[in-house]
């Protein structure tokens, strides 16, 4: 899918109205009614109106430029970028004689969502949702997951990718894994929203990776070497004397793969003083020393 304003021949600074007669004249240009059997007119009248379905609906608009084309369409299925969508207010001008008539009309609806003019009975099936939970290390790191989905009354196992950086509330898309198609139409997909479970040590921000370390008085003071776990592996940490509590250690790129590739993120290892709850004789007579040497 090219980009949806170069489709549309607009800029992202497009006044509303500009925009939609940019798309009406577009529109035009490339109406089946005008392109008898022309496949690529077809394709090309598709193409525009989903573009301005998604750029003359502020929401949709503003994921788009947040997303990017191939992010925006792996988080939308062309059910969600035609939905509320006005087909009547927008091709009533067309004329009557058009075979798409006013909005609502089953021909458009189907053409848009795949189908060919003169072929409206054959329909998508229904695309399918459901939700999967996954481990906190899993979609970080990318991992093979396998999913049960029911399709003509049979149940049927497929494995899908979860690929590395992975966040909650993710939507994958599987092709044709939804509902049967009617009358000979293509099944329709399914969608997973990823729900990420919760970690018992680490926390995520963005594409870091915080986790909190106690460590004693006494090694806060004179400084020590630590053990800590990773996503991947343990790393021998040095805590540099007299650290101050909740200091942030890094750990470069012993953080979550970034999506977009260039590395990971950091682990950002909090230092938190642990104090004794109390004090022998002992420990009390030598940090009254302590504080007469003015610590």
């Amino acid at each position: 899918m090219a980009d949806y304003y170069s489709l549309l021949g607009v800029t992202p600074g497009t006044s509303e109205d500009d925009l939609k007669k940019a798309f009406r004249k577009k529109a035009m240009e490339f109406h089946p009614d005008r392109n008898k059997g022309n496949s690529q007119a077809e394709e090309k009248f598709k193409e525009i109106n989903e573009a301005y379905a998604v750029l003359s609906d502020k929401k949709k608009r503003s994921q788009y430029d947040r997303f990017g084309s191939e992010g925006f369409h792996k988080r939308f299925s062309r059910e969600d970028i035609f939905k509320d969508f006005d087909f009547g207010d927008i091709f009533g001008g067309f004329g009557s004689q058009s075979n798409f008539g006013g909005g609502g009309n089953p021909d458009l609806e189907s053409f848009l969502s795949g189908q060919g003019l003169g072929r409206s009975r054959a329909r998508k099936g229904k695309d399918v949702r459901q939700s999967f939970y996954i481990p906190f290390e899993e979609a970080a790191l990318g991992t093979q997951r396998t999913v049960v989905f029911e399709q003509n009354g049979n149940k049927i196992e497929t494995s899908f990718k979860v690929p590395p950086g992975s966040k909650s509330g993710r939507r994958l898309r599987l092709v044709g894994k939804g509902q049967a198609g009617i009358n000979g139409g293509p099944p329709g997909d399914l969608y997973l929203k990823m729900r990420v479970n919760g970690h018992h040590l680490f926390k995520r921000e963005g594409d870091d990776i915080i986790m909190d370390q106690e460590i004693s008085l006494t090694d806060t003071l004179l400084g020590t070497t630590i053990e800590v776990p990773t996503l991947t592996e343990s790393k021998m940490v040095k805590i540099p004397p007299c650290t101050q509590s909740h200091l942030k250690l890094r750990l470069k790129g012993m953080g979550v793969p970034r999506s977009r590739g260039n590395g990971n993120g950091d682990q950002l290892v909090r230092v938190i003083v642990k104090y004794p709850k109390d004090l022998t004789e002992k420990q009390l007579t030598l940090i009254d020393q302590l504080k007469a040497e003015g610590l």
